[in-house]
């Protein structure tokens, strides 16, 4: 994905950390490079099609803008790999949660299918956060259709750029009560985690349990991650 180096990505790793927490951080997957290239482009208004402050929707502190068409190409490159290693587990997912519908192979193949049901906008976002930010609890489903997946890239540094600041990931199981990760990620580090539910497995066989995520209170300095979502928005 980056020319500078082979990405190495353990993905027998991936997939078990999947099934077993619903999110696993994949280490280095953009250079400083690349990170600092994504995030210049905030400053750049023509490479996006909106601009979300979160503080008018009551969705937290800080802003976002989603990326228009054509995507950079080093968001689009990822965007196509990692759906394409992801999707074998979707499936597996989807058969577990009992959902008839399969996700193709190709990605291009699924975004048509976005496209045919109304959903033609691009959903990777840039995201920021500056000293008293922080994002609520949420998800990102944007429309009927939608990947069970999605990747935070992180694009400053955790030691020298900004404090706090950490992704939080909530699941909630049937007649308990929520429990809570809450993830550290380095410059150039990326998470895959569940965009809404995720099956685990059972005494009487698989369950659903609801996923969420958000950002805690940025202490000082500002914040800069990429989003990777792989459905498109209507």
């Amino acid at each position: 994905m980056n020319k500078e180096k082979k990405i190495e990505v353990n993905w027998d790793e991936a997939y078990l950390g999947l099934e077993e927490k619903g999110f696993f951080v994949i280490k280095n997957i953009f250079s400083k490079h690349t990170c600092d290239k994504i995030k210049n482009l905030y400053q750049v208004d023509s490479y996006f099609r909106n601009k979300i402050v979160m503080e008018r929707y009551n969705f937290g502190k800080g802003e976002y803008k989603y990326l228009d068409y054509p995507l950079p190409k080093e968001v689009e490159k990822a965007r196509k790999y990692l759906y394409e290693k992801l999707v074998n587990i979707a499936n597996v997912w989807q058969v577990k949660m009992r959902k008839e519908e399969l996700f193709p192979e190709a990605y291009p193949q699924f975004l048509e299918i976005c496209h045919k049901n109304g959903q033609k906008r691009p959903t990777p976002l840039i995201l920021k956060y500056k000293k008293g930010d922080f994002n609520c609890l949420h998800q990102d489903l944007y429309g009927d259709i939608y990947f069970p997946f999605q990747v935070v890239i992180q694009l400053a540094d955790s030691i020298n750029d900004y404090e706090g600041g950490e992704l939080v990931l909530t699941e909630q199981r049937p007649r308990m009560q929520s429990k809570a990760n809450v993830i550290s990620m380095q410059k150039g580090d990326a998470i895959v985690f569940a965009v809404n539910e995720r099956p685990v497995n059972g005494k009487k066989g698989s369950y659903k349990v609801k996923m969420r995520h958000g950002v805690s209170e940025v202490k000082d300095g500002e914040r800069y991650t990429l989003g990777i979502i792989f459905h498109d928005a209507s």
